[in-house]
């Protein structure tokens, strides 16, 4: 039962940041609240398998980049749920790259607050 409840937290947690950052930035559109909603559960299946994967095959331009790669990465994923995802769309890459960091860094406080951080 507190995995259910923790992955539920999780998913709110992307929620809600991919709902701030549309509240924040013009790049970045959702269609209705199930949209975003399905956004953010996809956000947390693609950042829980795919990443890691990215993350691991990407290693050396990561080190030689002093971890500024893992902000494409951020950005990637992001892209991807937005073409994975309907109703939701991103104005380009670069926007994506841009919305990752601010999901991430609200992502980062959200989870801090609620005691999440692993």
């Amino acid at each position: 039962m507190k995995n259910i409840v923790r992955f539920l937290l999780f998913w709110g947690v992307n929620t809600l940041s991919l709902w701030i950052a549309d509240e924040l930035f013009d790049g970045i559109a959702f269609a209705n609240t199930e949209t975003l909603v399905l956004s953010g559960l996809v956000l947390g299946i693609v950042n829980s398998f795919l990443k890691p994967i990215l993350v691991i095959l990407t290693l050396p331009i990561t080190v030689l980049t002093l971890g500024l790669f893992l902000l494409v990465i951020n950005g990637l994923t992001l892209f991807l749920v937005a073409k994975l995802v309907d109703g939701f769309q991103l104005a380009g890459f670069g926007t994506a790259i841009g919305i990752a960091l601010a999901v991430s860094i609200i992502s980062f406080f959200l989870n801090a607050l609620l005691g999440l951080q692993e």
